[in-house]
């Protein structure tokens, strides 16, 4: 009797430490967030921004990034990966996979999840209106407005949703760490990528991570009581044995 109402304190310990980190990633992520717009829309340009784009440039010749040929190749290759294209079709390929598996309720649940916030992401665009860089040349095509990132705020939404919802279909604890240590890896660089190749400021990527890791939290937490209220599928069960070799 004992040693299962120790593991209950313990149950609802995680879940009350899991609901104030989401608190705390989200008050921090909304705080960064509204500090660097409110900057904007009063004009401001920041030091840091223009010193990091000229950093990552030759000092002779602004339309020449720094490192190998090949460098400027991955980084056009690494940013793809957080294009509209390339988004869609891993949410699309996800919720299939989720289907096939019978998980219906969560694979709506991501869909709507990365959808909504990809029109979020579009919304602030407009209402922020800050215009792209100009103060080195742009190393890849672009026509929409700057701040937030696109890439750096729509794959922190994807990428992080995904890693923590198909988390959420498992019950290994190393599976759980790869797919967020994943997740998280493809966020930091293609917003890093986004830098480098001069299309957007440093604050913009840093404004597109948090909203986008911020949603993603928001989006975990709320799959996370769906699923204690049985309104999607839970984890898979697995074995003692399982667990201690994971």
């Amino acid at each position: 009797m004992a040693p299962r109402i120790f593991a209950n304190i313990l149950k609802r310990h995680r879940i009350d430490s899991r609901i104030l980190m989401v608190f705390l990633i989200t008050t921090l992520g909304a705080f960064i967030f509204l500090r660097l717009g409110s900057e904007i829309r009063e004009g401001e340009n920041f030091a840091l921004d223009r010193l990091m784009l000229q950093a990552l440039r030759s000092a002779n010749n602004p339309d020449l990034p720094i490192g190998p040929a090949w460098l400027q190749a991955a980084m056009i290759d690494i940013t793809a990966l957080g294009g509209v294209t390339i988004l869609t079709l891993l949410t699309a390929l996800t919720a299939g996979y989720l289907l096939a598996s019978r998980k219906t309720a969560i694979a709506i649940f991501l869909a709507l999840a990365i959808a909504s916030g990809a029109m979020l992401s579009s919304l602030l665009k407009i209402g922020y209106a800050r215009p792209r860089p100009d103060l080195v040349a742009h190393l890849v095509d672009v026509q929409s407005l700057s701040f937030p990132s696109g890439h750096a705020m729509n794959s922190a939404i994807t990428y992080l949703t995904l890693g923590a919802l198909l988390a959420r279909t498992e019950g290994r604890r190393r599976v759980t760490i790869f797919l967020m240590a994943t997740a998280i890896f493809l966020t930091l660089i293609i917003g890093i990528s986004r830098v480098y190749l001069g299309v957007h400021w440093p604050s913009d990527v840093l404004a597109g991570w948090c909203v986008g890791a911020s949603w993603a939290a928001l989006c975990s937490l709320l799959a996370r009581a769906l699923q204690r209220g049985h309104k999607i599928e839970e984890p898979e069960s697995i074995s003692v044995s399982e667990i201690d070799r994971s």
